[in-house]
């Protein structure tokens, strides 16, 4: 088990996105859990530039890892990932909305319409 596994937050979240895969038949969240099962080296870590570049008004992005605060957003978004800097979490909620990913699986039990950027 890797390090990153081995903290009881990313654990019992891989866990709930495991089941909530089968339970919705939603390939989207296993696919998460495999990816937030990785070696904390290997976690992805989005500017909110890469997040403008990739989305337009409206859409849903999920990043599995950080998102960090280099760039601008002109337009709103809605935004789940593991974690979030200050800044780039003030930047996100001045156009959309941040969230975590046990709260975008909640919301959209199937997960369409989902981004996924690394």
């Amino acid at each position: 088990m890797d390090r990153q596994t081995e903290i009881p937050e990313v654990r019992e979240l891989i866990v709930f996105l495991e089941k909530a895969s089968k339970k919705n038949k939603a390939p989207i969240w296993a696919d998460i859990a495999r990816r937030l099962s990785r070696p904390r080296r290997g976690m992805a870590s989005v500017n909110v530039g890469k997040i403008e570049k990739n989305t337009k008004e409206g859409d849903t992005v999920l990043v599995p890892g950080k998102v960090l605060s280099a760039g601008l957003l002109t337009h709103g978004v809605d935004v789940a990932a593991l974690k979030f800097s200050m800044d780039a979490e003030r930047k996100i909620s001045s156009q959309g909305s941040c969230m975590d990913i046990k709260a975008l699986a909640e919301k959209n039990p199937k997960g369409t319409g989902v981004k996924i950027l690394e």
